[in-house]
């Protein structure tokens, strides 16, 4: 049972590959979610596509791993906030988006909590 339930310190950084997948497979979609105030959307496109992949290398390696799962539970609140409410009155996908995101923050803070290696960051 352990073996198993440490699986899971491996497969739940890794299911965000999907997120690097869409913004570098098609980042005239991930573009279309950055606000239309901030300038150059496919910089932030591929800005955020690193970051999200520098959280999965972090938490694989386990350097630095709670810092950057609270870092990426930041950023994920950043897009419920950015993106998803202002839009939640137009498209009823976005309303989902944003309960999915909530889901997504408490699995990232369990994870910095309770399965980070890095034990320079405490807190």
């Amino acid at each position: 049972m352990e073996r198993l339930l440490t699986v899971g310190r491996y497969l739940f950084p890794l299911s965000f590959l999907l997120y690097v997948g869409l913004h570098f497979g098609n980042p005239l979609v991930g573009a279309s979610f950055v606000p239309s105030w901030l300038p150059l959307p496919l910089f932030w496109n591929y800005f955020t596509g690193v970051l999200i992949l520098m959280f999965i290398i972090s938490c694989l390696l386990g350097k630095y791993d709670k810092l950057a799962t609270v870092l990426m539970a930041l950023y994920v609140l950043l897009m419920i906030f950015m993106v998803h409410i202002p839009r939640a009155g137009t498209n009823e996908n976005d309303m989902l988006n944003i309960f999915r995101n909530l889901m997504v923050i408490g699995a990232l803070l369990v994870y910095a909590k309770y399965a980070a290696k890095d034990k320079r960051i405490t807190g």
